[in-house]
């Protein structure tokens, strides 16, 4: 299984989980598709086959710009990986942003695949081998982070975990309905990640060398 990303919740996991995650389901993608390519029967860089199928699309992101999404699809071991680059390079980035009303979840977010994402207190994302770049808004964030805590809810045994684990899904419910207010920060040292809102602070991310 090619792990994705790697979802941490603070005082919840004695350990870090890396699990595969569906975005075919989750994603949320920018209204205006101005351009897309197919080159099918690629070789796949997992199983090697000629069966994997590479796409390019050029999308407008408003307030952002253009921006490339690539995919790759195997048809033969369904190796997936997906990713967003700006059209203009970019320097390392932070953004900085407080939910704090249900009017936030519509706020546009872009992702790339090598951007931490977190919630303080509730979760860390990180990128795995084959992170996903996407874009979305603040609630597909939200469900993905949900998706997950109630998936590592069912896999935890000890009852005290289970009871956290559902705490955690209730104060995201409530930072959903805007009953609860809650910062998220994304890091990204390529600078193809931007929380596009006018609430978002942006400053510069100083990237670790083992990072480099």
């Amino acid at each position: 299984m090619i792990k994705t990303e790697i979802f941490r919740y603070p005082g919840l996991l004695s350990k870090p989980k890396t699990i595969k995650i569906n975005h075919s389901k989750l994603l949320f993608m920018a209204e205006e598709q101005l351009k897309e390519e197919d080159f099918e029967h690629q070789p796949c860089p997992l199983c090697h086959e000629k069966t994997l199928i590479l796409t390019e699309r050029e999308t407008e992101v408003p307030y952002f710009g253009k921006v490339y999404m690539f995919s790759m699809t195997c048809n033969n071991c369904r190796y997936h990986k997906a990713d967003v680059e700006a059209t203009d390079q970019k320097e390392p980035v932070k953004y900085e942003f407080e939910i704090s009303s249900e009017d936030d979840m519509k706020v546009r977010v872009v992702k790339s695949a090598e951007a931490t994402v977190k919630l303080p207190h509730i979760a860390t994302i990180s990128p795995g081998p084959a992170a996903q770049g996407y874009v979305t808004n603040i609630e597909g964030i939200l469900n993905r982070v949900k998706h997950q805590i109630d998936a590592a809810k069912e896999m935890e045994e000890d009852e005290e975990d289970k009871k956290k684990a559902k705490n955690l899904l209730k104060k995201l419910l409530n930072i959903t309905w805007g009953k609860e207010k809650q910062k998220i920060i994304i890091e990204d040292p390529s600078g193809n990640s931007a929380i596009i809102s006018d609430k978002a602070v942006k400053s510069h991310f100083k990237v670790k060398s083992a990072d480099k």
